[in-house]
């Protein structure tokens, strides 16, 4: 993600073992994508509501790591700036979003 231009933070060198919400706090306070492979972080923002800028959930199981980057940063760069208020998924052969509103503000599920 560095190699190709990306300002990253990687949350496993930074604050080992931290909470999901704890993560997803930490991104939105610094006005960041939170870029994860974890789907736990699907139900904080859309049925709980936690604050988010964006979340960006990487759903390549099975491909090599090489592979999975490299459709990372592909999808990365097409997505642009358009992941604000978003929740995206990033799967082998499309890009999904979901707007949820404005960043920070979530819509609540009816």
């Amino acid at each position: 993600m560095r190699a190709a231009g990306f300002d990253v933070e990687w949350i496993a060198q930074t604050l080992p073992g931290a909470a999901d919400a704890d993560v997803l706090a930490r991104a939105f306070g610094a006005g960041r994508l939170l870029l994860t492979e974890d789907k736990d972080f699907g139900e904080l923002t859309i049925r709980f509501g936690h604050a988010f800028h964006g979340v960006v959930l990487v759903a390549l199981a099975g491909l090599p790591a090489a592979a999975r980057a490299a459709r990372t940063v592909a999808a990365l760069q097409a997505l642009g700036d358009r992941g604000a208020g978003q929740f995206v998924v990033i799967e082998q052969h499309r890009i999904r979003r979901r707007a949820l509103g404005a960043p920070g503000k979530p819509e609540r599920p009816r």
